[in-house]
């Protein structure tokens, strides 16, 4: 009895930690608590997962200092010197009252390259406003039954397919137009053939002062007032072989869209595309839109796209009443320039998108012109202020400025449009420096041979000095 009362009172003994250490945990499966609430760190330590671009240029303060001219000349000086041939011209001004604080041989004329798609976007939304859209539509006549006229209203980035309402290449898109058109048509009719008027734009379809070599490249092609994606071969890029008859080629895809849709509804189509003028008292039958031209205008500066430059060139020349033509286009460059102050002596503007041989600009027109769209009131004006590419991040500046480069210090401030040929390269823009003050650049190198990445650097170098400038 002894021995068992000692085994009880051992296991009494063990029992009694046990249970302390068990019964919590069985407990808590029962029953658990509610969990700890985590830590919130401080909204300043939480790290962006994207950059966030401004909507607007918002007005600075005037009391922020200015550069001085002096100390900033040696920078900027030093900043473009590039060894081998060609030198470079620019300026730089104040953006609040005009104050010309580096001028290296500015009223120099020459190739501005694509720092010419400036003049477009000035023009295209002067003549035109921001939220205006180009329509590609389908019409009848009774006086040709059976014909479908597909008219080009100036959209070139037409989509193939379904309409995308967030998107600006394709926001109008051939399969949406081609439903459409298909469910307007008597179910069980037909035999409908497809013709094509792409009547809007008028004269020569290629400028007499483009080089071969460019057409070939793709850089430009035959001008229409109907393409898919710019023309481009291959929809979805921005670059490669484009076609020589977009407007044709848009046709075609529309047209064997339209023939899938109107299937469907028991409707023929058939016959090869055509072209053909829309007789005068002709109906609108279905009728697709673009994107609003202040983003077409956006993505032109940003991808320095060249055959978009010449339609909205041309849709500039018809808002101000001019032929939408190369030499209406181009008169209608010149004119919108002027009329916001700049200088028309020994400016040649050969056409929208910069490659002709006849283009002349200095840097001070180009600055004069971006000046004017820092300071203006006008919507159209202001859009291409912030359009233009940002250094470091986005368009044909996303791989400039970046980390590691000599003028990294100017990314996510510098806002500029590049150009570049064999022989040219140059930078225009506006940026904020370090003191909070808006300067408006231009930097143009004319005859380079081989060293032009070296000049296009320089350009970069010289932004980047504006933007970290105190410079007094």
């Amino acid at each position: 009895m002894l021995g068992g009362l000692v085994l009880v009172l051992a296991m009494a003994a063990l029992a009694v930690p046990t249970a302390v250490h068990v019964t919590p945990a069985v407990l808590a499966a029962i029953d658990p608590p509610p969990p700890a609430p985590l830590p919130v760190p401080p909204a300043l330590q939480v790290p962006p997962t994207e950059v966030a671009l401004p909507h607007v240029v918002v007005p600075l303060p005037t009391a922020a200092p200015t550069p001085g001219p002096a100390a900033l000349a040696g920078q900027l000086d030093a900043a473009l010197e590039v060894a081998g041939p060609g030198s470079f011209a620019g300026t730089v001004v104040d953006a609040a009252d005009g104050t010309v604080l580096y001028d290296r041989d500015a009223a120099r004329a020459q190739a501005p390259a694509s720092t010419l798609k400036l003049f477009t976007a000035v023009a295209a939304l002067t003549y035109n406003r921001p939220d205006t859209v180009l329509t590609t539509s389908v019409l009848t006549s009774t006086a040709t039954p059976g014909a479908l006229y597909l008219r080009g209203g100036g959209d070139v980035l037409l989509g193939s397919g379904r309409s995308e309402p967030d998107a600006v290449v394709g926001r109008a898109g051939l399969g949406t137009l081609a439903a459409e058109t298909a469910a307007a048509l008597p179910a069980g009719s037909g035999p409908y053939t497809v013709l094509l008027d792409d009547s809007l734009f008028t004269g020569a379809l290629l400028n007499p002062t483009w080089a071969e070599g460019d057409i070939e490249a793709g850089e430009i092609a035959p001008v229409h007032s109907l393409a898919i994606n710019s023309g481009w071969i291959e929809e979805g890029r921005t670059g490669g072989p484009r076609s020589q008859d977009a407007a044709l080629a848009a046709a075609r895809s529309f047209a064997d869209a339209l023939t899938a849709a109107a299937a469907e509804r028991g409707i023929t189509v058939g016959g090869e595309v055509q072209r053909r003028p829309a007789p005068e008292d002709a109906d609108v039958l279905a009728a697709v839109a673009s994107a609003p031209l202040e983003d077409q205008v956006r993505r032109m500066l940003e991808v320095s796209d060249n055959y978009l430059a010449e339609a909205l060139a041309r849709a500039a020349a018809l808002g101000s009443g001019r032929p939408a033509s190369f030499g209406g286009a181009t008169d209608a460059l010149g004119a919108a320039a002027t009329h916001l102050g700049v200088a028309a002596e020994g400016l040649m503007i050969g056409d929208a998108a910069g490659l002709s041989v006849r283009n002349a600009v200095s840097p001070a027109q180009l600055a004069s012109l971006v000046r004017a769209t820092t300071v203006s009131t006008d919507p159209g004006l202001s859009v291409v202020a912030r359009s233009l590419p940002v250094a470091g991040l986005t368009g044909t500046l996303s791989q400039r400025f970046t980390a590691g480069q000599p003028a990294a210090a100017g990314a996510g401030t510098v806002r500029a449009k590049t150009g570049t040929l064999n022989a040219v390269t140059g930078l225009t823009g506006h940026v904020v420096t370090v003191d909070g003050r808006l300067l408006v650049f231009s930097f143009l190198a004319a005859g380079l041979d081989g060293n032009t990445a070296e000049a296009r650097a320089a350009a970069d170098r010289a932004a980047a000095v504006l933007a970290g400038c105190g410079c007094r």
